[in-house]
């Protein structure tokens, strides 16, 4: 009997390796780009497509057909769209996990890009909230074109007098995260102290000033190169990761907000107050597979043993958030630092940008004028 129970428990161990194994390998399986089907009638638009994942040069630039709203949709034609961390993920389809909603061998939806602001130029029949030529700004699958189709409930917000397009597409998904990095998840009060740890990226940027807003005091962290630009956002204090180790000073904060993952949990929490609050956003994980799950791991096991709280972000784009974002900014109160301007021609180069990792605030594709 005991021979025949091991028999079965390494039958069941090597079935169970066989799945996870086949499993990986088809997750992880890259289908060859395919051919643009041809065009059957209808009104056509430029795009910057990807058919399959992999690196920069699966995205293309393709006539493709213009979309049509449904009843509660509205169409935009685009003007300005811009870049996030998020649209090289879709692009190369990692990490793997990822494909589970995003196609596992080639990319369900094959429009790149998020965010982006325009001018309505169809409504649906259902569609009270907006009229054709208003300025509207948002999030939706295939920002990188001519023309994209919006929910008019869902994460769209019009664009108020003294806020240009350009402006108004650099801020969805980065300014959106940020304001709910602080607000929602960090509860910041006005008088606390509160670290941005890459100050002088999309979202970093955004948090600094939204910080500020909040009425706290905020230290930025980042290279030399991003001393001023951080400092310039209103930072009180701006610390040059290159030349200090802020998890070896002597300052305490209340909050911290993570974009980079440099640190280990530990060193983050013992610069916090007692009852602070660490908000991670984003990774800098490099494992294709976990995805970030050891370091989420590592989260709940630490916080277990301190006092203070431990969140993770993914945010939730809607449009009362990206009105709140359009309102500070047409008030001057809330600014997007543009790193650089491409055409939509140019989306290849934009995008090797930003894999860099070397943007100071956001990259911008000008689509329209």
């Amino acid at each position: 009997m005991k021979i025949r129970w091991r028999k079965w428990l390494l039958g069941t161990m090597a079935l169970g390796a066989v799945c996870i194994a086949t499993l990986a390998i088809a997750v992880s399986y890259n289908s060859p780009c395919g051919s643009a089907p041809p065009l059957t009638g209808g009104e056509t638009m430029q795009a910057v497509v990807y058919r399959c994942y992999g690196p920069v040069d699966v995205l293309k630039l393709e006539t493709i057909a213009k979309p049509v709203p449904a009843e509660d949709q509205v169409l935009v034609r685009v003007h300005a769209a811009s870049l996030n961390p998020l649209d090289k993920h879709y692009m190369h389809g990692r990490p793997y996990i990822a494909r589970l909603s995003s196609g596992f061998f080639t990319p369900t939806s094959i429009g790149m890009g998020t965010d982006f602001a325009g001018t309505v130029a169809a409504v649906g029949g259902k569609v009270t909230r907006f009229q054709i030529g208003d300025r509207v700004f948002g999030a939706a699958d295939g920002a990188f074109g001519e023309y994209i189709v919006r929910r008019a409930e869902g994460a769209i917000a019009a664009i108020p007098e003294g806020l240009d397009f350009e402006q108004a597409a650099a801020m969805p998904v980065a300014a959106v995260t940020a304001l709910q990095a602080l607000r929602d998840k960090a509860n910041v009060k006005p008088g606390q102290t509160v670290l941005i740890n890459g100050a002088a990226g999309g979202v970093g940027s955004f948090a600094v000033q939204i910080a500020k807003l909040l009425g706290a005091h905020v230290t930025g962290v980042c290279s030399t190169r991003n001393v001023e630009l951080v400092r310039s956002l209103g930072a009180d204090q701006v610390i040059d990761y290159t030349n200090s180790d802020f998890t070896q000073g002597d300052a305490r904060y209340d909050v911290i907000v993570d974009m980079v993952g440099n640190h280990s949990m530990k060193s983050l929490t013992n610069v916090m107050t007692p009852d602070g609050a660490l908000v991670l956003v984003g990774s800098v994980e490099k494992n294709d597979w976990t995805a970030g799950l050891d370091r989420m791991f590592v989260t709940f096991l630490t916080s277990m043993t301190i006092s203070q709280r431990i969140e993770g972000l993914l945010a939730s784009i809607d449009g009362p958030d990206l009105a709140t974002l359009a309102e500070w900014a047409a008030s001057g109160q809330l600014r997007a630092p543009i790193d650089t301007r491409y055409s939509l021609a140019q989306t290849v180069d934009a995008m090797t940008h930003l894999e860099t990792g070397r943007a100071r605030g956001k990259i911008m594709i000008t689509i329209a004028e």
